[in-house]
């Protein structure tokens, strides 16, 4: 696509979703649970976080998406994770991972590694340092933080797409948007965003919004929440009230305002 067609399909899906106002299945970490469900309620999706094997079959049959989030990882959260993942794809359902903390330790890269495995339908979205590790190259983290640019992840991306038919999105200063066909560039945000928790899972959680209407690319959800960061970030005090004003920004934000903010470059 051009950067024209881009930017209409992307303020097409924006109207799609908040017209289907979508159901997504959660499965994320503590930390942000409480983010993610303000992020995909303030874009017009409807969020469950759910979590029990019990009822998860039941869920992914009338859901739209599913998120997994393996950010407070253990063996319990494992077990409910592919599980789900088992039932996404039973019911055709795409799936979202965010590959949290990947490459810090070898039970969430492996972890990582079998769930994108696992999934049919599958959609990445991680920092630079996280998808380089899941890809198997050298990189460099603190924790769950990147050390790496995103340029500098756009290779091991596409070994991603080859290696388990996924679309990826690279999250940074720079965030790309990597697919079997393109490589699209978006320079959007605000260096004020990493000082808040959960930025890149509510980015996540968006992902899943979008998917579950078919936008499976992870496109349309890094323009609104790039755009929406960028705006927030205009009048926001410190990590605080930009926490607050993202959400406004979300609820409010349109396709015009896409138009005119959108900083997108198609680069192959």
């Amino acid at each position: 696509m051009d950067h024209n067609e881009c930017i209409q399909k992307i303020g097409e899906a924006l109207t799609q979703l908040r017209t289907a106002k979508p159901l997504v299945v959660n499965l994320t970490n503590y930390v942000v649970m409480n983010n993610s469900a303000n992020a995909l309620l303030a874009i017009g999706a409807s969020p469950i976080m759910a979590h029990s094997r019990q009822e998860m079959a039941e869920m992914m049959s009338f859901a739209g998406s599913l998120v997994i989030n393996i950010g407070t990882l253990d063996s319990h959260w494992i077990s409910r994770m592919r599980f789900a993942i088992e039932q996404a794809n039973e019911f055709g359902k795409p799936v979202v991972l965010d590959p949290v903390g990947c490459g810090a330790s070898r039970l969430r890269t492996d972890t990582a590694r079998d769930f994108a495995e696992l999934a049919n339908k599958l959609t990445i979205r991680g920092n630079a340092s996280e998808i380089m590790a899941m890809a198997g190259a050298q990189a460099q983290s603190k924790g769950v933080d990147a050390l790496d640019s995103s340029q500098s992840a756009v290779m091991a991306a596409k070994a991603l797409v080859t290696s388990y038919g996924a679309n990826v999105v690279i999250s940074g200063a720079t965030d790309f948007v990597v697919t079997a066909t393109e490589v699209v560039k978006l320079e959007n945000g605000n260096s004020l965003m990493p000082f808040v928790t959960g930025m890149g899972c509510s980015h996540t959680a968006i992902t899943g919004a979008f998917a579950a209407i078919g936008e499976t690319t992870g496109l349309a959800a890094t323009a609104v929440m790039g755009v929406a960061g960028q705006e927030a970030s205009s009048h926001a005090a410190g990590p605080g009230s930009l926490q607050v004003n993202l959400l406004d920004e979300l609820y409010q934000l349109t396709p015009e305002q896409l138009e005119l903010r959108l900083k997108l470059s198609v680069v192959n």
